[in-house]
């Protein structure tokens, strides 16, 4: 039987209007879109089904974008014939489908534009401009002015951008890829606007990332604050503060069946994200099960904590001041911390398997109470009456990760307590949230062993990175992945940082460089990630991911205050 034509998840571009995204093939037909903002329906998902995903009807051979903008500008060949799109054909066995169609023919037309109109009876309805067009000149200027518009917005956002170093593109087109995923009306950032592109053909990691996880969205904050975009910090810390931490007097702690905080959320702020599969349709290359929601919001992940911290932290040193209600959260979720740093959970990656005390986690917990210290050091007029007791716990934490989350016969930092001989890419976050120095040698010994390849019990091939074992390590899913950009731009800036010392690593900084140029190399055509490289070369996972790009421009600011030094 012959694979259905599917385009490669390299080929797409992103459009948006910062409530939903759409994305366009090369060849010009938009293959993928949920209307009318991220997580609602698919209107086209031809992307993962096609035969009857459903498509907007190819119209140009081919698009780009403008430098610094997120304008789609279609590409007209010379020989296209003058009326090669006459007739357009709308097919459907059980809806009608409301639209009203603008067509320009570049010619006047007698009796006004040329329009048509169906009923949409079982799924939401599609807007369009409600203006009455009387000619296609008419249209043509309007048309005009409304790419006009949309360029100057996006030229004007991007001048903000504060970064001026060698890799200011890569940076640029990272940034406007993050704005396009957050949620005007909220502030809520997703993680990305696509539901079960696989992280292996065939197989059955396919996830719906059309929701705001805190992990996530902590990270772009930090990049948002370093780039100079406070304004869109200061929308998702207030939508954290507003909508996510309970008020004070309500019980959080361990016992309690509410959690202090959410991982994930909808674009809305709400929490129920069930997970449903969808039996009717194909998958992308045949990629089943295709889910939609996402059974992670049930999910014990008690790293988020130290993920918001480190950015609220961030965000009172590099936007605005936290206010007092602001302080009494925190305090409470510092609180909450120290009272389930014992238990397991998932973690960051969410596993299905067995819950574990997972380094990657530990860590975190430590960045949180660090965090909460800090800030009460940096407003030493905010009362802080559990001060001691947090540095106490936050000192206990440390040693316990250094004893437990050591395997020192193998020399690295293993993935869990309960699995001492399995190494973890998460584990580079060590030196970025500076709870190791990046020359540390438990450190190094963990990066040389990471830099091995699978054969040899390392996690690198081909320059970039997987995030653990799956031979070893049983997350509950099956099946194989490809390499995980995110971690491979953290290995990039942690070669970079441990570059200032001497470290039995030769060429490091050299090396670095070179391992950050071999990923940007795998991006697309606009500049693209999504959330893994095969072995193959191709991209995998759901597309753009922010995950990838906020790390792709936390490695290039490192980089580049690195190569100043």
């Amino acid at each position: 039987m012959a694979e259905p034509a599917y385009n490669a998840i390299e080929d797409y571009g992103l459009i948006g209007d910062m409530h939903t995204c759409a994305l366009v093939s090369k060849g010009g037909s938009l293959d993928y879109m949920c209307w009318p903002v991220f997580d609602s329906p698919s209107v086209f998902c031809r992307l993962l089904d096609d035969k009857i995903g459903g498509v907007l009807v190819e119209l140009f051979p081919a698009f780009n974008y403008a430098r610094d903008t997120h304008t789609a500008r279609a590409k007209l060949e010379s020989d296209m014939c003058k009326h090669r799109l006459q007739t357009v054909h709308f097919e459907s066995e059980t809806e009608r489908l409301q639209l009203e169609i603008f067509a320009d023919s570049r010619e006047p037309e007698k009796n006004g534009y040329p329009h048509t109109r169906m009923t949409l009876e079982e799924r939401p309805g599609m807007k369009f401009p409600e203006k009455a067009v009387p000619s296609s000149s008419t249209l043509a200027a309007y048309l005009g002015r409304m790419e006009d518009e949309t360029s100057d917005y996006w030229t004007d956002w991007t001048r903000k951008c504060a970064f001026r170093g060698h890799y200011r593109e890569t940076v640029e087109r990272s940034l406007l890829i993050l704005k396009l995923l957050t949620y005007k009306p909220t502030g809520a950032i997703v993680a990305s606007p696509t539901f079960s592109l696989p992280e292996n053909v065939g197989g059955s990691r396919n996830w719906d990332y059309r929701y705001s996880w805190v992990r996530d969205t902590a990270f772009t904050l930090y990049v948002f604050l370093k780039m100079g975009y406070s304004r869109e910090a200061e929308a998702y810390v207030n939508f954290i503060f507003d909508r996510i931490f309970p008020h004070a007097g309500q019980d959080m702690g361990p016992g309690s069946k509410r959690p202090f905080l959410p991982l994930m959320f909808t674009i809305r702020g709400e929490s129920d994200i069930p997970e449903v599969e969808l039996d009717h349709l194909d998958g992308y290359k045949g990629s089943k099960p295709v889910r939609i929601g996402n059974a992670a919001v049930f999910h014990t992940q008690l790293d988020i904590y130290g993920e918001l911290l480190d950015s609220i932290y961030l965000y009172n040193k590099h936007g605005n001041p936290i206010t007092y209600d602001q302080w009494a959260s925190i305090r409470r979720m510092v609180n909450y911390v120290i009272s389930v740093r014992n238990q397991k959970d998932m973690s960051i990656w969410e596993s299905r398997g067995q819950i574990q005390n997972f380094i990657y986690s530990k860590l975190m917990l430590w960045v949180a109470l660090d965090r909460g210290i800090r800030l009460a050091e940096k407003r030493a007029s905010l009362p802080c009456p559990d001060r001691f007791k947090w540095i106490q716990v936050r000192d206990e934490l440390y040693d316990e990760i250094m004893e437990k989350g050591y395997n020192k016969e193998r020399g690295h930092f293993c993935q869990s307590y309960e699995s001492p001989e399995v190494l973890d890419a998460s584990i580079l976050i060590a030196p970025l949230v500076f709870f190791v120095a990046p020359n540390d040698p438990r450190f190094i010994s963990t990066l040389k062993r990471l830099l091995e390849s699978p054969k040899k019990e390392g996690l690198s091939s081909a320059k970039m990175v997987f995030r653990y074992d799956h031979l070893r390590a049983n997350d509950g899913v099956g099946g194989g992945e490809g390499a995980f950009i995110m971690v491979t731009f953290w290995l990039v800036e942690a070669m970079a940082r441990a570059s200032n010392f001497d470290v039995p690593i030769p060429n490091i900084w050299k090396l670095a460089l070179s391992l950050f140029d071999n990923i940007l190399s795998y991006s697309n055509h606009l500049g693209m990630f999504s959330e893994e490289v095969a072995i193959s070369g191709e991209q995998m996972g759901n597309t753009p991911q922010a995950f990838s790009h906020l790390a792709c421009i936390s490695a290039a600011i490192n980089l580049e205050k690195l190569s100043r030094e």
